[in-house]
């Protein structure tokens, strides 16, 4: 079943690089008493998420922040090395890089996406949500996943 807006987001986990190497980071740490935008992508360095989806955000933090927001986020269905990788190559230091490498959190929300004959595998759905204490209250999924634009920062910042 996928998720929608009203829904609680599943307990779950993700890795993130900290200074001490990588780091679980669990759900209740990311959402609990927050206000977060977590937008997700198929792959990192991949052209539309590298070239489209991702600089969107990195270019917009500072008014999704000024709108409330206590965090951005972005999650994949990388390894944290890659994640961590990313967020140096395009400069996201205002964004929570949070690797899914397995997919167990793509598959909790039902927003996986088969992209095996691309040569990728299982990955996530491109998609965007607004999460509030754990609840989502805006989610814009996208019908392709060589596309950025329902899921994008411009179209999210306008439900904020």
């Amino acid at each position: 079943m996928t998720i929608k807006a009203g829904d609680r987001v599943p307990s779950g986990s993700f890795t993130v690089m900290t200074a001490d190497g990588p780091k679980p980071m669990t759900t209740d740490e990311l959402f609990k008493g927050k206000k977060v935008v977590l937008f997700a992508v198929p792959g990192a360095f991949t052209p539309t998420c590298h070239k489209n989806h991702l600089p969107g955000f990195v270019k917009n933090a500072a008014s999704i922040k000024a709108k409330g927001i206590n965090t951005i986020a972005v999650t994949g269905v990388n390894d944290v090395f890659v994640m961590d990788a990313w967020k140096k190559a395009t400069g996201g230091d205002a964004i929570e890089f949070l690797a899914d490498g397995s997919g167990n959190w793509a598959k909790a929300l039902g927003l996986t996406a088969d992209l095996t004959e691309r040569g990728l595998g299982l990955r996530s759905q491109r998609y965007a949500m607004v999460v509030e204490d754990g609840v989502v209250k805006t989610l814009n999924i996208e019908d392709s996943p060589g596309k950025a634009d329902i899921s994008g920062a411009d179209n999210l910042i306008k439900s904020l």
